[in-house]
């Protein structure tokens, strides 16, 4: 690949879960730790409860209310059996009193789905859930190395999908994280979240630079990649599992986040 005539990069936009945060081993974790305790007491398949669980909290978090905007604003099923949503709009408000009752139906349908019939142990596992989801907050191994290596050459922008006060959470419990950035940009804040090509550009504003000097490094194509293409911003695909692509093409592909660092380089 060539990189001569390019422009150089002077602000890059991080995404946040599963770029920098290793958000999917970290709700992984807390159904580990959830579930040994409904094996323990009802000596059940923990993987099994797992999957039913995950399958009960997609099938309900497609029918509320507040599904639309969940989808627009980027906030997925698990998100909800741990997040609080305690933000000043009207349809986190609405999402806040919805999922104490989503968490318990998710867990007392999981164990009624594999045999159990124990609204009140549901009820329990559903409060466990996000004490361990909380106590779990994975980091990739590479991330602080690269944020430390890029501190001082680049402007550096968090630009994440989600509920400010679940974003929030999620920085207070590995608080060095943000200290590395000019800028956090939560999509909930903001209206819209990404792919929407208006949040880049608000993001680029914020950053005050031009767009042909940024670029966006995120693991997913359909957000991070697609939203970023479309703003005429380029981007770094983080592709952890190996992927295909044939209808979204990345600028760069990588498939560990330090390999950023000599992809900048040449670049610049």
């Amino acid at each position: 690949m060539s990189y001569r005539g390019m422009t150089m990069i002077k602000t890059i936009f991080f995404d946040l879960d599963d770029t920098l945060l290793w958000d999917k081993k970290s709700v992984k974790q807390a159904f580990i730790e959830t579930c040994k305790i409904a094996e323990k007491k009802h000596q059940i398949n923990p993987s099994q409860l797992e999957e039913a669980v995950r399958n009960e909290a997609r099938r309900l978090y497609a029918t509320y209310p507040t599904y639309e905007f969940t989808q627009m604003i980027g906030i997925n099923p698990f998100e909800g059996l741990w997040g609080n949503f305690l933000d000043d709009h009207e349809q986190f408000k609405q999402m806040s009193k919805i999922v104490p009752s989503y968490r318990r139906d998710a867990w007392t349908n999981g164990l009624k789905n594999v045999g159990i019939d124990d609204p009140e142990f549901g009820q329990q596992l559903a409060e466990e859930f996000p004490k361990q989801r909380k106590k779990n907050p994975f980091v990739f191994k590479d991330t602080f190395h690269v944020l430390k290596s890029l501190e001082g050459s680049y402007q550096l922008v968090m630009l994440t999908n989600g509920s400010p006060d679940l974003q929030n959470t999620k920085l207070s419990i590995t608080p060095e994280l943000k200290t590395y950035f000019d800028h956090i940009v939560i999509s909930g804040d903001f209206g819209r979240g990404k792919p929407a090509p208006s949040i880049f550009e608000y993001a680029a504003k914020l950053s005050q630079t031009d767009k042909t000097e940024i670029m966006m490094v995120g693991d997913n194509l359909n957000t991070d990649i697609l939203g970023s293409n479309r703003a005429g911003i380029k981007n770094v695909w983080i592709n952890h599992e190996g992927l295909k692509t044939d209808t979204i093409q990345p600028t760069y592909e990588i498939k560990y986040l330090h390999e950023l660092l000599p992809l900048l380089e040449k670049i610049n």
